[in-house]
């Protein structure tokens, strides 16, 4: 099951952005622009966390705060341009549980959500394939315990095939989901570099993969646990 996300913004563009990146992480993201679409999503869905900007189509996020904290316990962490030191405080004091100014660095954004679930103890639980085991809030793999060091991008294609488990991705499918993952370019070469890297590190034989299988004219396909 994956760490629910409630992102509450009012730009449509990074709406968009944040909301595919955060997937690519492993994480299911709800979005709303206001404050009455955002109380009625916490009405129908239970989230671990909420990424609240100041500035909403309806409302601000300082007031939806005020009332998310006094009916759920759900963290919250604002967006927001505005990064003088009185906004930041009336942020924190109104229960917010970290704060963040925009323009951010996706990456940092990622590090700041991890560390607010394993400080509210609200990760998800850990994900299972084969004999492996995917901590989505560390954003770690391990087999039998012992950790596989996957680096950013390889950990990141990894998780575009546990959100596609059982179907088949084209390369180019791949391809769009982790271009400039981790900040370097990847093309049709580089991606036959880190599938084999992947491979190399998750598989019991490389050579005869059994969990990421080559669909032969089509790509590749994350095997279901047998």
């Amino acid at each position: 099951m994956n760490t629910n996300l409630l992102l509450v913004e009012d730009d449509l563009l990074l709406i968009e952005n944040l909301t595919a990146f955060l997937k690519g992480e492993g994480f299911a993201v709800t979005s709303a622009r206001g404050q009455r679409e955002a109380l009625s999503c916490m009405e129908w869905e239970t989230f671990d966390l909420i990424l609240l900007d100041i500035t909403l189509a309806d409302g601000n996020g300082y007031s939806l705060c005020t009332a998310l904290k006094s009916m759920y316990d759900t963290p919250v962490i604002f967006l927001t341009a505005l990064d003088d030191e009185f906004s930041v405080v009336t942020g924190l004091d109104m229960g917010a549980d970290d704060y963040i100014s925009k323009p951010f660095r996706p990456r940092e954004l990622l590090s700041r959500i991890r560390t607010v679930l394993r400080r509210t103890n609200r990760s998800a639980q850990a994900l299972a394939v084969h004999d492996l085991t995917v901590d989505l809030v560390k954003g770690s793999v391990m087999r039998k315990g012992q950790d596989l060091f996957l680096s950013a991008l390889e950990y990141r294609l990894f998780l575009v095939f546990l959100n596609h488990k059982g179907m088949i991705l084209s390369r180019a499918a791949l391809l769009e989901e982790i271009w400039d993952a981790a900040g370097e370019y990847v093309n049709d070469n580089t991606l036959t570099v880190y599938i084999k890297r992947l491979r190399e590190k998750i598989e019991p034989d490389p050579q005869n993969p059994t969990i990421i299988k080559t669909v032969r004219g089509l790509g590749y396909r994350l095997e279901e646990t047998p």
